[in-house]
């Protein structure tokens, strides 16, 4: 019998709300008391900056932030900055990886491999590039992804473009790569695809990768 899987569907949750949630059933992940989980949701608009993020890739001045809304955030993550908003399917696994999964690599390839197949549901063909984190359609990256793990118990995830409205990125160097774009599902499919027919497609394809049965109940 597979493992459950919890899905939480939380709606727009600010970024500093959603590490306080995340902390809290890693904690509880690690101590037995609660299955894995799968936290979906949106931010409003926040640009984080991972563990390896270069001071200069933020490229608008806090000044222009605050103009615009965006908040900044340090992220205990890996990865370089990226940015979070509206119309972008955010989700944060706390699974743990003992004891037949404990390898970090791996879990970063499964975790593209479920957005790869997500996004194939609507008709795109994203990949992978070597030597880069993510999943990219040619030259664009379509989905970010970004990881920590406590004792095998994984936190952050990943953030797939859906509705995204992509003229934000120009506030930052996305992961610190000036050589390349983003794009969105929206502009790939020419239409508005819904956030939540993403989760479901989201959540069937992590459920099948990661062999887990979603919990009756949850989502």
């Amino acid at each position: 019998m597979r493992p459950p899987l919890e899905v939480r569907r939380l709606g727009t949750v600010g970024y500093a709300d959603a590490i306080d949630v995340q902390q809290r059933l890693v904690v509880e992940r690690q101590r037995g008391e609660i299955a894995d989980q799968l936290l979906l949701l949106e931010h409003p608009p926040v640009i984080t900056r991972g563990v390896r993020a270069g001071a200069d890739n933020v490229l608008a001045s806090p000044l222009v932030l605050r103009r615009r809304g965006v908040e900044i955030h340090d992220a205990r993550r890996g990865g370089d900055v990226t940015y979070h908003g509206p119309g972008q399917l955010v989700g944060y696994p706390i699974v743990l990886l003992k004891p037949d999964r404990c390898d970090v690599h791996r879990y970063v390839r499964d975790l593209e491999e479920v957005l790869i197949r997500a996004v194939a549901d609507f008709g795109v063909r994203a990949t992978r590039i070597a030597g880069l984190t993510g999943v990219w359609v040619g030259n664009d990256k379509l989905a970010a992804i970004g990881v920590r793990l406590s004792r095998w118990v994984t936190s952050h995830g990943f953030a797939l473009n859906v509705t995204t409205d992509l003229d934000d990125f120009t506030l930052i160097r996305p992961c610190g790569l000036a050589d390349r774009g983003v794009t969105s599902l929206a502009r790939l499919t020419g239409a508005a695809v819904p956030v939540a027919a993403v989760a479901d497609c989201v959540t069937k394809r992590f459920a099948e990768v990661f062999e887990r049965e979603v919990a009756a109940g949850a989502d």
